[in-house]
């Protein structure tokens, strides 16, 4: 449903003073504040079981009644490659777990500027080799993550590729940030838009990630990775959003080389969408499973193709939506 255009500026205005409570120039106080807002992060009805992979902290998220345990969410927090961790990605990874009652695995991938590239992408293999050593096959896991989150999972994925390795069922990514070269256009026409993100917090996020490397790695920005037999993936962005363009760039590739994705843009920040989040997580793009085919909606939520869904039954595992 498309939000009035009052109703969207408050919202805007909402997040950017949400937003301020964390914003400083200091890294490690930003880190400090994300810790202190984590604390308030935590559901009754949810289980948070710690744990280490090595040594790379780690989080199972569950929902306290009985649940699917077939099927396992591998999420990548955001945070510009600098910031953020499992802690405060549980906004996100709470809602992921309580409406489609899957555990959910998140990790604390070493950060820059101590920590640069490839450190994130060797961590979030290593925590994938985790997950299969576990008794996971790729196919009961769908990567999801959220702005550099969503960098890391299309990273690893395409990592997994490049390995010849058997890919996860699908990923989920909001607001993905795909092109550290900042080619879009929404680098220019969302600068005063964007209640979150501007030019200078992501060219200082490039300088302590990626210095010094080629930026058209598709392991650094998987905008330019080939993503040729690549699994079904779900796209949400929001139309004031600065990394608006790394979504609809992607989308213009992906047109030609797959046939499995949804790109939604709605006229608010795509990762605090109200309604879009629990819309999407409500059965999980049907469990990744029954999707035959795909629509794509505009920037107003208006859709544009209908959704057409056919439900396997046990002879069709072999399709790739089965597993």
């Amino acid at each position: 449903m498309a939000i009035s255009e009052k109703s969207n500026q408050g919202l805007m205005k909402a997040i950017k003073r949400m937003h301020t409570l964390v914003e400083s120039d200091d890294l490690e106080r930003v880190r400090a504040s994300q810790e202190n807002i984590s604390a308030l992060l935590k559901h009754r009805e949810l289980n948070y079981e710690p744990f280490q992979v090595g040594e790379i902290p780690s989080e199972w998220v569950s929902v306290k009644r009985s649940h699917m345990r077939k099927f396992v969410i591998f999420y990548c927090h955001g945070g510009g490659y600098n910031t953020g961790s499992f802690h405060y990605a549980r906004s996100i990874t709470n809602k992921l777990s309580s409406t489609t009652s899957m555990d959910v695995l998140s990790f604390d991938y070493r950060l820059a500027p101590e920590h640069p590239y490839p450190s994130a992408t060797e961590d979030a293999l290593a925590v994938w080799d985790y997950l299969m050593h576990l008794g996971y096959g790729a196919r009961d896991v769908i990567v999801a993550g959220d702005s550099a989150g969503g960098n890391l999972a299309l990273s690893l994925v395409l990592k997994l590729k490049e390995q010849k390795r058997i890919l996860p069922r699908g990923l989920i990514l909001f607001s993905p940030w795909t092109d550290l070269t900042g080619s879009g256009k929404s680098y220019e026409t969302k600068v005063d838009v964007d209640p979150i993100l501007n030019r200078e917090y992501l060219d200082n996020a490039i300088a302590a990630y990626a210095s010094g490397q080629d930026l058209k790695n598709p392991l650094i920005s998987p905008l330019f990775g080939n993503f040729t037999g690549f699994p079904p993936t779900y796209i949400q962005v929001g139309s004031n959003e600065l990394l608006l363009s790394d979504s609809l760039l992607l989308k213009k590739i992906w047109k030609n080389t797959m046939s499995q994705y949804v790109l939604k843009s709605t006229r608010e920040c795509g990762m605090f969408s109200r309604c879009h989040l629990l819309k999407l997580l409500m059965m999980l793009w049907i469990r990744l499973r029954n999707l035959s085919s795909i629509s794509v909606v505009s920037t107003i939520g208006q859709e544009l193709s209908p959704v057409r869904y056919r439900r396997f039954g046990k002879s069709v595992c072999a399709n790739k939506f089965c597993g």
